[in-house]
């Protein structure tokens, strides 16, 4: 590990301060830093990279924010399958196990190679337009379809490797990775899946039916969904950070990427631990 890449949360001064005590700390130990353009901006510094090109570069990614800056990166990462060690600085995250508290002795472990991580599943989704592909995107957590604020709800013909489904009558569908299943589709109604477990997850979104439930599938299954004809905004976003709109007759292609992504574990929690914390489970 001798070129570490930092990123943070865009706009939190605690951030920066942390990432110019972390950079000092990684050159006192011969460690060359590579930093985001902006990051190195509000730190002084004259060089910064662009954000796409720190990664192939780099044997080590610290990522200084929350579960959202966290997935934001991991996209960047790509199939690269370079680490990534995810610093909370806020509440105890899903994805960010290490607390402000533990990064130097965490770091120390992971310098000298004393890690373990913990492989996450990423899916690829094509939106495709008359035939034609409109749209490509790499996700972590989850695919959503979903309409707009005013519009009624949504018919989405769902097909599983080339077999129909059914047509879901709600008002939106989530198609989610095992480390996606606490994030939107918990909300939903859908099912906790340890992270690693080879699946995916369809849950709709307030479907019509009550009978309409989610429904795991295998990770190597395609899954197909076609916006049927209609006049209402549609909108598809990958991990709620990225999308575009959808128009009547779109099909959104998902299945599982090539790319995977490595998060460092923490030394001194599983995730039965982050999950009873994050979700306060046995509280009064």
């Amino acid at each position: 590990m001798k070129r570490v890449g930092i990123y943070i949360k865009r706009h939190n001064a605690d951030a920066v301060t942390v990432a110019r005590e972390l950079s000092a700390w990684l050159e006192e130990r011969g460690i060359e830093v590579f930093l985001e353009e902006n990051l190195a901006s509000a730190m002084g510094e004259k060089h910064g990279y662009p954000e796409g090109s720190i990664p192939p570069m780099v044997n080590l990614i610290v990522v200084l924010g929350g579960d959202g800056t966290l997935i934001s990166v991991a996209r960047l990462v790509g199939d690269l399958r370079t680490p990534i060690l995810g610093v909370n600085l806020g509440s105890l995250g899903f994805l960010t196990e290490i607390t402000l508290k533990e990064i130097y002795p965490v770091l120390e472990r992971v310098l000298k190679g004393d890690f373990d991580v913990s492989n996450r599943m990423m899916l690829s989704a094509v939106v495709w337009r008359d035939g034609r592909e409109a749209g490509r995107f790499r996700v972590l957590n989850d695919v959503v379809i979903n309409k707009g604020a005013l519009a009624r709800i949504i018919d989405m013909e769902v097909q599983v490797d080339g077999n129909y489904l059914t047509t879901f009558k709600a008002d939106g569908l989530i198609i989610s990775t095992p480390t996606g299943s606490t994030a939107y589709n918990l909300a939903a109604g859908g099912p906790i899946i340890y992270p690693g477990l080879s699946c995916l997850v369809i849950s709709p979104i307030c479907p019509h039916m009550l009978t309409n439930r989610p429904i795991i599938v295998s990770d190597e299954a395609i899954i197909r969904v076609e916006v049927k004809f209609q006049d209402e905004d549609v909108v598809f976003t990958a991990d709620g950070q990225v999308g575009m709109p959808l128009k009547g007759g779109d099909v959104v292609e998902i299945r599982k990427a090539r790319a995977s992504t490595l998060l460092i574990k923490s030394p001194s929690k599983d995730y039965f631990e982050v999950l009873r914390t994050k979700l306060r489970w046995g509280e009064r």
